[in-house]
């Protein structure tokens, strides 16, 4: 089994779901069977009744679970289809727990935090990626590193590791880098407090991919390596795109499938991205454009409708 954690730090939006599903892209294209799960920590069982305005569309899947959006991310560019057990929430586990006391499966014992809800946490997991048959899971963390709701996830993730090695448990984590002042400077100082905010809770990220206007300078990713200590490798940069479907081409050139292969010790056939580029391209140049006019009532936040953009 081998898992790849996706988190993200300084602020939330950075489009942690677009990099887990871009990596699960590139990892399938050498070959490999994927499968992608997001956790999210709120407190709510599902997404089914959370205001669109916030959380952005509320994806339904195939068995009728309704979930984040970051579902429909991952079937469009896995084409995959996923389930309930696929989304995770702080409410899903707690429940789950509950329920096992009031029938008495703890024996009398007190549950607390550890072990109890990140046993159940790491149990969920596990249960996704053994079902699946995957060669590799993605599991996208919800939230940003040092809020008070992720500490149970980060905690069985972190046992999780420890428990199936560094080469079967990675740990990716997308931070911002800001552009401030007339200098046009690159600041790494938000990417270094937070994977500081990650170490914290025992946990040293394989890979930083760092989100900034336009690619990482030269003098920024050594700095980023440095301080983090990770590989200058294993520094990617992700400029704003044009599409959400060139990510996974800068992922590739900059050698992130063959690191993480290397790190999980998985041997796979060449980059197999042709017909992936193919499709691109017919995205970025299309010969004919039509205007559709699209009626909703959430139309100030356009997550809110975003399977209909992406149809």
């Amino acid at each position: 089994m081998k898992v790849i954690v996706v988190s993200g730090g300084v602020l939330s939006g950075l489009g942690k779901g677009i990099t887990s599903s871009s990596i699960g892209t590139v990892l399938k294209a050498r070959g490999l069977k994927v499968t992608a799960m997001k956790i999210d920590p709120y407190l709510n069982f599902d997404a089914g009744t959370l205001n669109p305005f916030e959380h952005g569309e509320v994806f339904v899947l195939d068995d009728g679970c309704e979930a984040d959006l970051d579902l429909g991310n991952y079937e469009r560019f896995l084409d995959a289809h996923l389930t309930c057990d696929h989304v995770v929430t702080t409410g899903k586990v707690y429940g789950s727990v509950i329920e096992k006391e009031r029938t008495g499966n703890f024996l009398g014992k007190t549950v607390q935090i550890i072990p109890h809800i990140t046993n159940e946490i790491k149990s969920m997991i596990s249960n996704v990626a053994i079902k699946s048959g995957a060669d590799v899971t993605i599991v996208e963390l919800g939230g940003t590193v040092g809020d008070i709701e992720s500490m149970p996830f980060l905690e069985a993730m972190r046992q999780m590791r420890s428990e199936l090695g560094h080469d079967s448990f990675l740990f990716v984590h997308t931070t911002l880098v800001p552009i401030l002042g007339t200098l046009q400077e690159q600041k790494t100082k938000p990417t270094q407090h937070s994977v500081k905010e990650l170490r914290s809770v025992g946990i040293q990220p394989d890979v930083i991919v760092a989100r900034c206007e336009r690619p990482l300078d030269e003098g920024a990713k050594r700095k980023i390596a440095l301080f983090c200590d990770v590989p200058l490798t294993a520094v990617i940069s992700a400029p704003d795109a044009k599409s959400i479907y060139q990510v996974p081409i800068f992922l590739e050139e900059q050698g992130l499938t063959d690191y993480l292969l290397t790190k999980m010790n998985i041997k796979s056939r060449p980059d197999g991205l042709a017909d992936w580029k193919k499709f691109l391209n017919k995205v970025m140049n299309p010969k004919h454009e039509v205007k559709i006019l699209l009626v909703g009532k959430y139309m100030d936040q356009r997550d809110s409708y975003m399977s209909h953009y992406e149809a």
